[in-house]
């Protein structure tokens, strides 16, 4: 689950948000654990609040991830390998209808780049239990 990971503007990488206080968070790196303070005047955005544009109705970028994983075979991506592959053809296969005026290939890689972080750090549950019901909903045919 997604929820509670940060990214912040300006630093490498994605964060954990362990305790909000009065003007400032407390977040640890994911990747080296390292515990630090940030303060109200940096951008701070959560996963769980990110979505990708589609030719329909934006994604949440937890959607994206479970999607991402069932391509990757839950494995970290090499970047480097899809790049020379095609980046936009390889993220076709994610999210098929993904607006391809609006979502740009630096987009896709710090997708990806936060693809690894997470399952390098175990995390491979992108949805929490409501987004699994309505994205089961939203994949169920219609009679």
């Amino acid at each position: 689950m997604i929820k509670g990971i940060l990214s912040i503007a300006g630093r490498p990488g994605l964060y954990k948000l362990i305790q909000s206080g009065r003007g400032s968070l407390i977040v640890e790196q994911l990747q080296t654990g390292k515990r630090l303070p940030v303060q109200q005047r940096d951008r701070v955005i959560s996963l769980a609040d990110v979505a990708m544009y589609t030719e329909g109705d934006d994604v949440p970028l937890g959607q994206v991830l479970t999607s991402l994983a069932d391509v990757a075979g839950s494995k970290e991506v090499d970047i480097k390998q899809v790049e020379t592959e095609g980046l936009r053809e390889f993220f076709g296969k994610v999210l098929p209808d993904y607006d391809r005026e609006r979502v740009h290939v630096s987009d896709i890689r710090k997708l990806l780049s936060w693809y690894n972080i997470l399952v390098a750090s175990g995390i491979t549950e992108f949805l929490d239990p409501e987004e699994e019901e309505k994205s089961a909903e939203n994949e169920a045919p219609a009679e």
